[in-house]
């Protein structure tokens, strides 16, 4: 079906600003293209538009959609970057297993077709505690053997990319800090458990409502490494009412311990790979400006 002309199909101005800060010239040129990009696949695949989702993702623009049949579904446009690239295949893989279902997708041109999820109502929406309690129920069952032969990144790969990034960003007085994050990573990658496909993005905001279970995963930046890393960011969800409480530094640590005590992981590479995210982010954030972000991230690096 072609699109309804009273559904405007410009990205949300949160993608705007995020992609032509990250991207530059490259970013703004797609930008650019999506509406077409957004039209030729609701016709291609027979969709009707309602609305665009507000206020949307940083690098995607997501379409809520009617297939043929009156079937409720999300068309996702993305852009294609080394995390995202096999965004497609971990959700095939998963196949509705915790995470949202791929219904339909053509991975070169970052576009997939998915089943809707209560987008407006994630773990966020509920207490911290019992959102932590349902994020490792979710996170529990992502986490699954690859399939032979995959194209996942290793997690050795993608953070070599990491540290050499923030062995870069050095400066006097992240030097302690960056010291411990990059030797805390040789030490983790050298020793590193059974590897399993990770979600490699996992917090609380990209858990959403679902129909058909409670609570399903979206977004994966997938690679196939150990369990501990995809909780790093998760460790860190709430961060800014984190800060706020009066013993902070105490409360990170319970986090750290009950979260690998639910999930059977090792309590100290939890720590390691949630102080090595802390301070990468941290020392990017400060590199473009964000310099609130940044200080609060190597804070909470610095509790660890």
């Amino acid at each position: 079906m072609a699109s309804a002309p009273r559904v405007r199909l410009e990205p949300p101005q949160r993608l705007a600003r995020t992609v032509a800060a990250w991207e530059g010239e490259a970013g703004r040129e797609w930008l650019a293209a999506l509406p077409g990009l957004a039209r030729e696949y609701l016709e291609r695949w027979r969709l009707t538009p309602e609305r665009v989702q507000q206020p949307g993702g940083n690098i995607s623009m997501v379409v809520l959609v009617r297939a043929e049949d009156g079937t409720p579904a999300a068309l996702k446009l993305g852009m294609v970057t080394e995390e995202t690239r096999e965004e497609h295949a971990a959700l095939a893989h998963w196949d509705g297993r915790g995470a949202a279902r791929l219904l339909r997708a053509d991975p070169e041109r970052g576009v997939m077709l998915l089943e809707r999820l209560g987008g407006d109502v994630s773990l966020r929406s509920l207490p911290e505690a019992k959102a932590m309690l349902e994020a490792a129920e979710v996170v529990r069952r992502l986490w699954v053997p690859p399939a032979a032969g995959h194209a996942f990144t290793s997690l050795a790969d993608r953070t070599a990319v990491l540290a050499e990034a923030l062995a870069s960003r050095r400066a006097p007085q992240l030097d302690a800090l960056v010291d411990e994050a990059l030797a805390l990573r040789e030490r983790l990658v050298a020793d590193a458990p059974e590897p399993v496909l990770l979600h490699g993005d996992f917090h609380q905001g990209n858990v959403l409502s679902g129909s058909r279970m409670p609570w399903l995963a979206i977004d994966p930046k997938p690679l196939v490494g150990e369990p501990a890393y995809d909780l790093a960011w998760l460790v860190r969800d709430r961060l800014e009412t984190l800060a706020a409480s009066p013993a902070a530094q105490a409360a990170t640590r319970r986090r750290v311990n009950r979260l690998a005590d639910a999930l059977d992981l090792d309590r100290e590479r939890l720590r390691g790979w949630a102080l090595f995210r802390a301070v990468e982010a941290g020392a990017w954030a400060l590199s473009v400006g964000a310099r609130g972000d940044g200080e609060l991230l190597l804070e909470f690096a610095a509790w660890l």
